[in-house]
């Protein structure tokens, strides 16, 4: 049962699904509406599932065409590997943490002003596995494992979206969406570096292009050209017989890169047109939860919920993180500290993201500049989050991603200090989001006598 439960918690279709089906039957809409709704939910999250799978694979090879070209060796960050490579010793704390934890972001969420519930399924798991490692190298077990974990677990579900929220309501021109991907702070520092430079700066959507380049306003096309380009000096770089051999399956090189790029686009493309599907069916759903459970909830959607609002500030966020990566490698060796390779997955979803929330602050600069201070910050919280995993702390790959690094890097650092240390930071924390339900009520009370 237990198994069950877990396959559709970590599953996010089957999740979103569940969600729209609870959300439209307390609505009690019409059995048609229901169904029609939770399928066509379901459907919208496979879309975006199919378009982040074309995407990985046509962009997982320029990782390995870089090392073979340019000679980088390192610890690569990549959520799904440590994942797996935990999950023989800490899985059952893994999932206990990650159900009980759901249910803690609905106890926050209801007592607290931070009404925001946390439904990507997948970064839940990884911060659920995170906080189990790092509480057991702390020495925690059991039933107070458990305990504190899925507090800690609830606790980041509901602290994240709340810091995105009000570049949320920039990008979307609502308040209707949060935002529910375990990267946040490298989106946040991206929107505050927008604001600092981007003072006048254009957005990204809007391109002046003389007429016969009109058609690189379609994001589809200038994605194709740009990475077309990135892939035949990568290909150039690792040598044609390498790509024969190792990726290409015998194809010739220059065709592989072209279709590579070209896939790569395709995947941004199906992407788009699944958020789409979702965002028109899970909004109307959730007011239904919203009015029951949690009133005034927001649903805190995965980041290529963004990535409609910005098109161009996608790649513009990729090329820059994955420079700012690139860089921050460099000062890595310069220093002699371990390598952090810049992952291209990682730099693709975080820079993408990074873009759309600079462009929103600061339009082109903004994009440009804050998704390159992104690719900086997970490089390097990435490297200090690197001591407080244990023995998987020496592992060639780790938590890609800022939020695991700051919760991480929170818990580990407290942990240094003792068991109690921990204990009260997680209750500091708790009271701190139940008070904010106090405050509210305090300063409507201190507005109304005014009047």
């Amino acid at each position: 049962m237990l198994e069950l439960l877990m396959d559709v918690l970590s599953t996010p279709a089957i999740l979103i699904g569940l969600v729209a089906l609870i959300g439209l039957s307390i609505q009690k809409k019409p059995a048609p509406d229901v169904v029609k709704g939770t399928i066509k939910t379901i459907l919208g999250f496979l879309v975006i599932g199919g378009g982040a799978g074309i995407l990985v694979a046509a962009i997982t090879p320029m990782g390995t065409l870089m090392e073979q070209g340019f000679n980088l060796r390192g610890v690569i960050p990549n959520n799904e590997a440590i994942y797996a490579t935990a999950m023989a010793e800490f899985g059952s704390a893994t999932s206990l943490i990650m159900a009980f934890g759901m249910v803690a972001n609905i106890v926050f969420a209801r007592f607290s002003r931070l009404k925001y519930i946390f439904l990507t399924g997948h970064h839940t798991l990884y911060m659920a596995c995170m906080i189990a490692i790092i509480l057991s190298v702390a020495g925690f077990e059991g039933f107070t494992l458990v305990l504190l974990g899925s507090i800690t677990l609830g606790l980041v579900m509901v602290l994240f979206p709340a810091m995105a929220q009000p570049f949320m309501r920039k990008i979307t021109g609502s308040d209707d969406v949060a935002f529910g991907h375990f990267s946040t702070v490298g989106y946040v520092a991206s929107g505050l570096i927008g604001k600092l430079v981007g003072k006048g700066s254009k957005s990204t959507e809007e391109m002046n292009l003389p007429k016969n380049l009109v058609f690189l306003r379609d994001s589809s096309i200038s994605i194709s050209l740009t990475m077309g380009i990135i892939y035949l000096i990568l290909v150039a770089a690792a040598g044609g017989d390498f790509v024969r051999e190792h990726l290409s399956g015998g194809q010739n090189p220059v065709v592989y890169a072209v279709l590579s790029a070209i896939g790569f686009a395709a995947g941004v493309f199906v992407i788009l047109q699944g958020v789409r599907l979702v965002l028109a069916e899970i909004v109307p759903a959730f007011n239904g939860i919203s009015q029951k459970l949690v009133p005034e909830a927001k649903p805190a959607l995965d980041c290529p919920i963004v990535f409609p609002y910005a098109q161009n500030a996608v790649l513009i966020g990729f090329l820059c993180s994955f420079l700012g990566g690139l860089v921050s490698m460099g000062l890595l060796g310069a220093m002699k500290l371990t390598l952090i390779l810049p992952g291209v997955v990682p730099h693709f979803f975080t820079g993408a993201t990074a873009g759309v929330f600079g462009n929103a602050t600061g339009g082109r600069r903004g994009a440009a500049v804050g998704s390159f201070v992104n690719g900086v910050v997970i490089t390097f919280l990435t490297l200090w989050l690197l001591p407080v995993l244990g023995d998987l702390g020496f592992a060639n790959t780790t938590f890609s991603d800022s939020d695991f690094a700051v919760t991480g890097i929170f818990l580990g650092y407290m942990a240094m200090a003792g068991k109690e240390a921990v204990i009260l930071a997680i209750a500091a924390v708790s009271a701190g989001v139940f008070a904010t339900n106090f405050i509210h009520r305090k300063k409507k009370l201190q507005a109304a006598s005014a009047h």
